[in-house]
C-alpha cells in the first residue's frame, strides 16, 4: 500500500485552535505555515515579546483541557483568526491588534487555580513549537487507531495536534524513520526525534473534557509516552492531501 498524506493541520495560536487544510507550501528550515505563529503567555511566564520559549510559559491544553475544543480559521490576507468553541461565541480578531478582546474571550476556558492568560507573543523567525528548532509534527493514523483499539475507544487524531497525518503504513512504523528523509509532494523533510506527549492528549478535542488516559496507555504498551515524530524541512515545496510519501 502506498503511504499518503491523509490530512494537514495547522494551529495558528499555540494550544488555542486547529484548522484543517488541503494543501500547504513548506519552506526550508521553517515551521508549518501559520502554525503556532502566536502563543499565549500566562501571568507567571518569563518570556520575551519575540523569540522561542519553552511551553511551560504558555496557557495550554495540558493544564486547561477546555482549550482543546477550540477550532480556528485564519484569513491570511487580513491577518485575522476566527476561533470557535462549543461554550463560547465565535471570535474574529487580529492577534497583533486585539489582545484584550481575545484575553476576555479565553478567560472562562482557563482552569481554576491556573495562571491566567496575560498576553500574546509571536516569535520572529519560527512558530512557537514545543521544540527549540523549527519542527513539523508528523503522525501515523494507523498508530492512532492501534492505540485506540488497545484502549477500547476511538481516538480523534486532532487530540495529538499534528501537522501532517499519514496513512498506509503499519502502526508505529514511523518510529524507524528517525534520522531518515521523507519526500512528501515537492518537499523533503528529515525526521529528527519522537514526540513525547503531555496531558493535553487526554482531552477530547470536541468537548474539552478529559476522557482518555492516552499517557497511561502508551506507558503500559510501550514503556514511554511517545506518539508521532518531529521533522525539519530540508527542501521546501508544495504538499497536499493525497500526496504519496517516500522514505529516501
Amino acid at each position: 500500500m502506498t503511504v499518503r498524506v491523509s490530512a494537514l493541520w495547522r494551529h495558528p495560536i499555540k494550544a488555542h485552535g486547529r484548522e484543517a487544510l488541503t494543501r500547504a507550501t513548506l519552506a526550508e528550515g521553517a515551521t508549518f505555515p501559520w502554525d503556532r505563529r502566536w502563543a499565549v503567555a500566562h501571568d507567571a511566564a518569563d518570556v520575551p515579546d519575540t523569540g522561542w520559549a519553552p511551553c511551560r510559559n504558555f496557557t495550554r491544553g495540558a493544564s486547561s483541557p477546555q482549550l482543546m475544543a477550540i477550532s480556528a480559521v485564519v484569513d491570511e490576507g487580513r491577518g485575522t483568526v476566527t476561533l470557535r468553541h462549543p461554550d463560547r461565541p465565535d471570535l474574529t480578531f487580529d492577534p497583533g491588534q486585539d489582545e484584550e478582546g481575545f484575553l476576555a474571550w479565553v478567560r472562562p476556558l482557563i482552569s481554576e487555580n491556573r495562571p491566567a492568560a496575560s498576553r500574546i507573543v509571536s516569535p520572529e523567525d519560527a512558530g512557537m513549537t514545543d521544540t527549540d528548532f523549527a519542527s513539523i509534527s508528523i503522525l501515523n493514523a494507523a498508530s492512532g487507531r492501534d492505540l485506540g483499539q488497545r484502549m477500547g475507544t476511538d481516538l480523534d487524531l486532532a487530540r495529538w495536534r499534528g501537522n501532517i497525518i499519514l496513512d498506509g503504513i503499519d502502526p508505529w512504523a514511523e518510529r524507524a524513520w528517525i534520522g531518515q528523509t521523507l519526500r512528501i509532494g515537492d518537499a523533503r523533510l528529515q525526521v529528527r526525534e519522537p514526540i513525547v506527549r503531555c496531558l493535553a492528549t487526554t482531552a477530547n478535542p470536541e468537548t474539552g473534557e478529559r476522557d482518555a488516559d492516552t499517557l497511561g496507555a502508551l506507558k503500559a504498551a510501550f514503556g514511554h509516552q511517545q506518539f508521532g515524530i518531529y521533522a525539519t524541512v530540508t527542501q521546501g515545496g508544495d504538499i497536499a492531501v493525497g500526496d504519496a510519501v517516500e522514505v529516501l
